[in-house]
């Protein structure tokens, strides 16, 4: 059987669509919800059409903290592993997919490993080459490496860099989010959001790097109003980065500034229509570079280095934190404009192509 284990929010985003099309085929598959984030995800459930979740590890709030996290991985790991809960509907010889770079990734491919099941890492090969930038995600992405069987690559450079594991490696030539920003830009038209008629920029910062440091978030602030004298700014809060800025009193500084207007984090098909729409983002997330990229806009990634390749020298610029770098940045960000990605297949597809002997197995 196939099993697809979820946690966060941009898990959900690059899985929808491969949830999605094994829906539409009448594919039966297993979906275990981490829980990881809670707020948003059923309405990014409501976007890809993708069913209610087969089983919930945790129902509480979304992971604020480094503190809630470790308890939250303790209590996932005894509720399966030596409680009662049977996640893989006691399927013995199934194919489990982890995405990405997350704690739900490596916490969904050891509980896989235990169980005997195959592991599939979807968006696998991805690497910074310093386990400091991005913290940590770049040793989850180690470790997940190590425990899967099956590694679906979005690109030649990510498959060069599992040459020295055993195992599958599929190329699925562009990341699965090619097909989210595929069926989001489908249904703009019907998608409700509050676009300004006003020039303006968005930014999403996320990062463990950039948040749980006061210094970093500091900076992170700093460079925002000085982004704020430039072009409005729409801001849409995290919930960890919103908690992180009221406890380090942070958080009035952005309410007040007239060039800042702060959102709640939105469904999918919103967030997209607002960054359409806007002139450029400012963003420390892998997703919204590769989106930016793909939508050809204009991106500033607050972040020292990046794991990704997409949109490098073309529309995505790594500020480094440099203040002559943003600066450069935000007086020529319309040199950074790049043609849309237009190809015609789908990495979903061919992530399905790889995993329907599963599938077909728990028909039969």
């Amino acid at each position: 059987m196939i099993h697809i284990i979820i946690g966060t929010k941009a898990q959900l985003v690059k899985m929808g669509p491969l949830m999605s099309l094994l829906q539409i085929r009448n594919i039966p598959y297993n979906f275990i919800l981490t829980g990881q984030h809670r707020e948003t995800m059923r309405d990014l459930r409501e976007n890809f059409e993708v069913k209610d979740p087969d089983a919930v590890l945790y129902e509480g709030n979304d992971i604020k903290s480094v503190s809630a996290m470790f308890f939250w991985i303790v209590r996932i790991l005894c509720k399966v592993l030596f409680g009662r809960i049977e996640i893989f509907q006691n399927d013995q010889k199934g194919i489990v997919l982890v995405h990405g770079d997350t704690f739900s990734c490596l916490v969904g491919a050891l509980l896989a490993k235990v169980k005997g099941h195959r592991v599939g890492h979807v968006e696998s090969g991805l690497r910074s080459f310093n386990i400091f930038h991005p913290f940590p995600e770049e040793l989850t992405r180690i470790f997940t490496f190590y425990l899967a069987d099956i590694y679906f690559c979005p690109g030649e450079w990510a498959m060069g860099n599992l040459k020295h594991h055993k195992g599958e490696k599929v190329n699925t030539r562009y990341n699965t989010l090619l097909d989210s920003l595929r069926l989001a830009s489908e249904d703009c038209a019907n998608t409700r959001a509050d676009i300004l008629v006003d020039k303006y920029c968005v930014v999403s910062i996320h990062r463990f790097e950039n948040i749980f440091k006061k210094c970093n978030l500091e900076r992170i602030v700093e460079i925002v109003e000085e982004i704020a004298t430039k072009a409005k700014t729409i801001f849409i809060l995290h919930p960890p980065t919103e908690k992180k800025l009221k406890q380090l009193g942070l958080f009035h500084r952005l309410l007040t500034n007239p060039g800042i207007e702060l959102r709640p984090r939105c469904d999918y098909f919103s967030f997209i229509k607002i960054v359409r729409n806007s002139q450029f983002l400012v963003t420390d997330g892998g997703s919204n570079q590769e989106e930016a990229f793909y939508m050809g806009k204009p991106c500033l990634l607050l972040r020292k280095a990046s794991e990704r390749k997409e949109g490098l020298g073309a529309n995505v610029v790594i500020s480094k934190y440099d203040s002559n770098v943003i600066s450069d940045f935000l007086e020529n960000y319309t040199k950074c404009n790049f043609n849309p990605i237009n190809v015609a297949l789908s990495p979903s597809e061919i992530i399905l192509s790889h995993i329907l002997p599963w599938g077909i197995q728990k028909v039969e």
